[in-house]
């Protein structure tokens, strides 16, 4: 038994994160309280975050996904290169925070551009694009 340090109730060891002092349903009210007073600097990081695989997860991922990986690699040579633009979102006309999409990944730079949002938005009504493993 632990006693929490923010309500003061004795709860077992398994309503606590392994080495916090706080029980889960104190510590949860206290993130989102953080969350909601600092909206602006927490998604900010979230964004940031997003970005920071480590070596490992995505040597792991390019070995199960080589067609996904060799169409993003071309896609990204391509704007490189110039010979891509990246475009406004196809939905909300937004410019900022752009992807390219693919319907089929044996169609490299047939790409539609779309917003973060967007893009989330059409793989959880289509699912998986064409030929992605």
């Amino acid at each position: 038994m632990k006693t929490c340090r923010l309500c003061s109730i004795d709860k077992n060891d398994s309503e606590f994160y392994k080495g916090l002092r706080q029980c889960k349903p104190c510590y949860r009210a206290k993130v989102r309280k953080y969350r909601q007073d600092n909206i602006d600097k927490v998604r900010a990081y979230d964004r940031d975050r997003g970005n920071r695989q480590d070596k490992k997860y995505l040597a792991k991922y390019r070995r199960q996904n080589p067609v996904k990986y060799k169409a993003v690699t071309m896609v990204n040579h391509a704007i490189r290169d110039g010979r891509l633009h990246r475009e406004p979102c196809e939905v909300c006309k937004t410019e900022t925070r752009i992807h390219a999409h693919h319907d089929d990944y044996a169609k490299p730079l047939n790409v539609r551009w779309l917003c973060s949002a967007h893009h989330s938005q059409w793989h959880r009504d289509n699912g998986e694009a064409k030929n992605g493993s």
